[in-house]
Formats: C-alpha cells, sequence, structure tokens
C-alpha cells in the first residue's frame, strides 16, 4: 500500500508540473487518484459461470455465460468461467480543445485549429451545445497490479487514444453521416420517443440493447458527435457525449467486445455498441464515489438527477471525466 501511494504522489507530481508549465488558468484537470477516486466496488459483482462469486452493497450485473466450465479452441484452454467488471477506458468531455483534464490540465494544442466549446441559442429558443471529448486507454487494475498473474486482465499502459479535435467528423452532423448512414432513419418522433423506455429501463438497471440508436435518459445516441441539441446541464450532456465517443470507437472498431460467451477467449468485433456492457463514474470535476442504494456507478443512459446533483461548478466544474467499467467474461485456464 506504501508503494502504491508512492506511485499516486509521483503520479500526482508530474501531472502538475507539467499542468503549471502548460498554463492551468485556462486547462483544469487533475490526475485521477485511483485510491480516492475511483469506486473499487464496480468491479463486482464477479461470477463463476451463472453464479454470483462477489459483490458488496447489491452491484448491477447483465448475464454471464451459465455453465461455470468453458473451453477456447486457439492455444486450448479448459477452464473456468469468470465474469467481473474491468475498469479499463477513460473519457473526457472538455470545453477548450486539446485541454487534457485527466492529465492535470495539460495543454497539448500543436497548433492545429479545432473549435472549442460554445453554446447558443437556436430560433426556437432551444439552448445547443458543443464539446471535445477524449478518449483513454487506462487498465488502472493492471498497472497497478492489484492482481497478480490474472491472465483476464488487458495488459497495456496508459495511453491516450483519441483526440476528437483531429477528427472532421466530430464538428459536422451531415459528414458523420459517413460513419452511421443509419442516423436517418431514426431521426424522427416515433424512433425518439421510444427512448423514453430506454430511460426508465436504465434507471431501474440497464438500457435496452434493442434501442441501440438510443442514450436512455440523456436523449439520442445518433449522430455521433459532439454536438448537443437540447443542452440541459453540463453532467447530462457530458454523460451523452462520452456515450457517444464511446460508441464512435465501436463503430471504428477502436473499442471491441469482450463479455458473453463470445468474449470467453478474447475480445471481439462489435461494431454496434451494446450499451448494457459498460458501467460509469465520473472522476472529474467531483469524483461520484459516494453511493446511492449502495452503487456509485452508473449504466449508460440512467438519469443524471440524482447521481449528478451538485458536480457542476463554474469556471473550473464545467469539463468533465469519466471512468469506464466494461463487462469482462474469461475464461480463465487451469
Amino acid at each position: 500500500m506504501q508503494a502504491l501511494r508512492a506511485l499516486v504522489t509521483l503520479l500526482l507530481g508530474l501531472a502538475a508540473m507539467t499542468a503549471n508549465a502548460a498554463g492551468v488558468t485556462t486547462c483544469p484537470g487533475r490526475f485521477p487518484n485511483p485510491i480516492t477516486d475511483i469506486c473499487w466496488s464496480c468491479i463486482m459483482p464477479i461470477s463463476l459461470g451463472g453464479g454470483t462469486l462477489a459483490s458488496i452493497g447489491g452491484q448491477e450485473d447483465i448475464g454471464n455465460p451459465g455453465s461455470p466450465i468453458c473451453s477456447c479452441g486457439v492455444n486450448p484452454t479448459i477452464g473456468l468461467s469468470i465474469g467481473f467488471w474491468e475498469p479499463a477506458r477513460q473519457v473526457e468531455v472538455v470545453r477548450r480543445s486539446f485541454c487534457l483534464v485527466s492529465l492535470g490540465g495539460v495543454d497539448l494544442n500543436p497548433g492545429i485549429a479545432a473549435p472549442d466549446a460554445g453554446r447558443h441559442t437556436d430560433a426556437s429558443g432551444d439552448q445547443n451545445s458543443f464539446y471535445q471529448a477524449h478518449f483513454y486507454v487506462n487498465p488502472v487494475l493492471y498497472w497497478l497490479q492489484v492482481v497478480a498473474d490474472f491472465p483476464c486482465l488487458e495488459r497495456a499502459s496508459f495511453d491516450l487514444a483519441y483526440l476528437t479535435e483531429v477528427d472532421p467528423l466530430w464538428n459536422d452532423d451531415e459528414l458523420t453521416l459517413i460513419l452511421n448512414p443509419e442516423a436517418t432513419l431514426f431521426a424522427n418522433p416515433v424512433a425518439l420517443a421510444a427512448c423514453a423506455a430506454d430511460c426508465v429501463a436504465a434507471t431501474a438497471g440497464f438500457g435496452r440493447s434493442e434501442l441501440f440508436w438510443c442514450a436512455g435518459c440523456q436523449g439520442s445516441l445518433y449522430p455521433l458527435d459532439g454536438h448537443s441539441i437540447y443542452h440541459m446541464g453540463g453532467v447530462r450532456t457530458a454523460e451523452l457525449l462520452m456515450q457517444r465517443l464511446t460508441a464512435k470507437m465501436h463503430r471504428e472498431l477502436l473499442a471491441w467486445g469482450s463479455h458473453g460467451s463470445a468474449g470467453l477467449c478474447g475480445p471481439y468485433f462489435l461494431p454496434v455498441m451494446d450499451k448494457a456492457a459498460y458501467k460509469t463514474q465520473l472522476t472529474y470535476p467531483i469524483p461520484n464515489t459516494g453511493k446511492i442504494a449502495g452503487r456509485c456507478c452508473q449504466p449508460f443512459g440512467r438519469t443524471t438527477v440524482l447521481w449528478g446533483a451538485g458536480k457542476e461548478y463554474p469556471v473550473k466544474g464545467e469539463d468533465f471525466a469519466f471512468m469506464l467499467f466494461r463487462k469482462r467474461n474469461c475464461c480463465v485456464g487451469f
């Protein structure tokens, strides 16, 4: 534990020095402290086959392969079917282009023109908004060595994987149709009304995977860009754009599936994101470590009314970072 605290202190110090050099007055942020800013109970339930091995506070889960015994053809393996929620990705939604909130407020701007966030009121009186977003690879369980020699953890280092500032599709509703042409099928009142059912399902448990065009209580998942036509608070909008960026990573095959029977032997292509395979926790500006009904992680699409209250404040509290816990099923060989 002392070594872990020393590592955290070193990382925070390096991030703070870099941020000071870059000018944190216009780019606030904080490297997430794995001891105080991450809700570790979110990795549960831990399952063996269809049964639960460990859970604290009645953590929510989706279905697991029913048999506790599994086998894999590649590198022939016979073992146990284990399920858990792995904290492996991180998404931040920011106002200033190239501002890396999760690295302590580093300004990474290389001189490339990219739009900053903005809000405006349209002719109908609705407030619209736009944000940039960043996608990180952050397999925190692996690089902290919390569990030694566990083959189910992704063996990777911390990495900034995607910046929307260099993606022309993120700032253009029409251009992004190249990536999601099916969005035109769901741009109608009937399809949008169906998202009310997804909101109810996500608030009670997990969103409905068959309603893949919905982002639960946050509205429509399409288009997969940084524009929100209804800005109803920073937390809600950031939650929506976090889901959109994750869906965009799946569509571009930069994020894969890792759950269910198909995931027992390794990741697989999943171009249409299964939103029920993710839980999320706010880590910045105010870490959401306070539990509601025993839980501090939220499935995609859950209403922000309860857990998002008081998490936004002026100036330095208008950028947001989320830890993503993805469902992982794995065949652990004997």
